[in-house]
């Protein structure tokens, strides 16, 4: 079964505004298979270094199915809208490396709510 995208559950419209910035990160499973979300809208002067870690992500790449989810492991739903373009990917726990890891890690780093 393919794996679903989760979009920000916030109730915001992600597509409204043609220069708006949103990049959130869903992350489920876990032993308790609690879900947690982060989210980020940088202000305008951030917008630069938010748009350069989601351009170094593969967004056009398809994770290895052999690559195991298994019970108790994380999976990552990552959306980003840059302007007028959404991305969207799902990643197992052990396909989040590399600029995957940086985009996470920054959007993690910056939802301090």
């Amino acid at each position: 079964m393919p794996q679903q995208i989760e979009p920000p559950s916030d109730g915001s419209d992600a597509t409204g505004d043609a220069d708006r910035i949103v990049i959130a990160v869903v992350r489920t499973g876990g032993i308790a298979g609690l879900r947690r979300r982060w989210r980020v809208e940088p202000d305008p002067e951030q917008t630069p270094e938010w748009v350069a870690l989601v351009e170094r992500c593969p967004w056009d790449e398809h994770p290895d199915p052999a690559v195991q989810t298994g019970a108790d492991r994380y999976v990552w739903s990552i959306h980003a809208v840059i302007h007028d373009t959404q991305h969207e990917q799902v990643l197992p726990d052990a396909l989040l490396h590399g600029a995957w890891r940086e985009l996470v890690d920054a959007v993690r780093a910056a939802d301090t709510d």
